[in-house]
Parts: C-alpha cells; sequence; structure tokens
C-alpha cells in the first residue's frame, strides 16, 4: 500500500484529499499544516510521497522540499508539490529543489490520484496543462549554459534524442512514436539513463538536462 503525508495548512485540503486517495487503496500516514512540520512527519513515517503545499506558514513548502528530496538530503523522500499557484516562482522553485512532480490543486480527483501514483514509481511529472510551458521556462530562467563534454558523453546519441524529447514534455509513448520504437524500449532508455546520471524521476532527469547543458534553451522545440 503506498503511504503518503499531506503537507497543507489548510485543514479541509488535507481531509478532500485524504478522502480521495485513501477511497483509492492509499494510506495517508500523517499531515503537517507548515514545512518544519512535514519535514519531521515525513523523516518519522517515512511515506513514499509527500504532497507539499508550497505557501505555508512557519516555513514554506519548497524548503521542505529541499531538505526532503534535495541533493544534500539524507535517504531522499519523493514530494509531489501540489498548488494553487500556475507560472511562478513556485514552479521553478519546486523543481530545483528536488521535487518529482508539480500538480495543480484544481486537478481533477483521477489526475491527483495517477500523480501519487507515478512519483511513488519513481517516474514523476508536472501537470500536463503546464509541462512544456513550464519546462521551457525553467529552462530560460536558468540561463546559458557551457556544455560539457564529458558529460554530454555519459550519453549515447539515442539516449540524448530520448532526453531532448524528454524535455519537450513528450511521455513515453509520444517518444516512441517520433523514434520509431516501443514503449517499453524508451522506458528502458530512461531506467538506464537516470542511472547514469543520478536521476531519481524524469523530472529531475530534465533538470539535469538543462543544468549539465546536454539540453539547451530553445534547440528542444
Amino acid at each position: 500500500m503506498t503511504r503518503v503525508v499531506l503537507a497543507d495548512d489548510q485543514a479541509v485540503v488535507r481531509a478532500g484529499f485524504t478522502v480521495i486517495l485513501e477511497s483509492h487503496g492509499f494510506e495517508v500516514v500523517g499531515e503537517a499544516s507548515n514545512g518544519a512540520d512535514a519535514v519531521r512527519v515525513a523523516r518519522r513515517e517515512r511515506p513514499d510521497v509527500v504532497c507539499m503545499d508550497v505557501r505555508m506558514p512557519g516555513g514554506d513548502g519548497i524548503r521542505a522540499t529541499k531538505e526532503l528530496a534535495g541533493p544534500g538530503a539524507d535517504d531522499p523522500v519523493p514530494v509531489l508539490v501540489v498548488s494553487t499557484f500556475d507560472l511562478d516562482d513556485y514552479v521553478f522553485g519546486a523543481l530545483e529543489a528536488g521535487a518529482s512532480g508539480f500538480l495543480l490543486k484544481d486537478a481533477e480527483p483521477d489526475v491527483l490520484v495517477d500523480a501519487v501514483r507515478r512519483v511513488a514509481a519513481g517516474d514523476g511529472l508536472v501537470d500536463q496543462s503546464l509541462t512544456r510551458r513550464v519546462l521551457h521556462e525553467f529552462a530560460r530562467r536558468r540561463g546559458p549554459v557551457v556544455p560539457d563534454d564529458r558529460v554530454a558523453g555519459l550519453l549515447t546519441p539515442r539516449e540524448r534524442e530520448i532526453v531532448t524529447l524528454l524535455c519537450r514534455g513528450s511521455s513515453n509513448a509520444e517518444i516512441a512514436a517520433t523514434l520509431v520504437l516501443e514503449p517499453s524500449t524508451v522506458k528502458s532508455h530512461l531506467s538506464r539513463i537516470m542511472t547514469k546520471t543520478g536521476s531519481r524521476d524524469r523530472v529531475q532527469l530534465v533538470v539535469w538536462a538543462y543544468d549539465s547543458g546536454v539540453v539547451v534553451p530553445g534547440s528542444d522545440r
């Protein structure tokens, strides 16, 4: 059973998410109303996923996300950021902090359920309505990066193609169709790429690709 911690300063939101998730077989093992409490509860309960709001009193969700899932986190916990905010600094801050996914609070219940499942499985996601805009804007804000040939050399030409398509927001099926591959082959490639790059999931692989200069903003269009 997938174990979830909910972090949101609104009790009604936590209650609503609990009803939705538990009706689909998830177990809500803890709740928090601010970032500091979210870190404490998550470290105590070791859930499969933390659903994290970004604006909370007593410690914001981005700081909590970095503590739980950032590069320096010991035994990181996957974080799905669930916010009322669209394209603003919260999205980009969450990605940089190590979030495995980003979802808007007004998403349909089945979208929330699917998002938690995917993050728990290590797939990661950004809300489909935001994916391409978010990733391109994220890359633009990161600014120019000088490509490192040693880093680029980690990937085969085929793997670079797959990562470039991933940075467009393409799904496995879309990547497979573009490259005339089986979806299972794409999944296997992505698994190897994430191992090579030390990326926990698809979202953080995109962050790595832009940070390392393997994909240059604008070149992935």
